[in-house]
């Protein structure tokens, strides 16, 4: 697993995202060569669309960009779209 930065990535782009819930601390993990996709363990259950929305907490905070979901928001395998 290569690690990787959110920074990179420029408005209107998306990014896969595997999301490893109930974590002790949100934070970008790495990235994943097989799944292509970055790892982002999220400090939230996932239930009642709380840790989708500490995913979109924490990646707005990180790249200064205003996130949101375009897919997968019942999956682990999300792809975030940046606006």
């Amino acid at each position: 697993m290569k690690k990787h930065s959110f920074n990179s990535f420029k408005q209107g782009k998306t990014i896969p995202v595997i999301v490893k819930p109930n974590a002790k601390k949100t934070l970008l993990k790495g990235y994943d060569e097989e799944r292509k996709a970055h790892i982002l363990e999220v400090a939230a259950l996932p239930e009642n669309n709380k840790a989708n929305q500490e995913i979109i907490k924490y990646l707005s905070k990180i790249t200064g960009k205003k996130p949101r979901i375009k897919s997968g928001l019942t999956s682990k395998k999300k792809i975030i779209a940046l606006d």
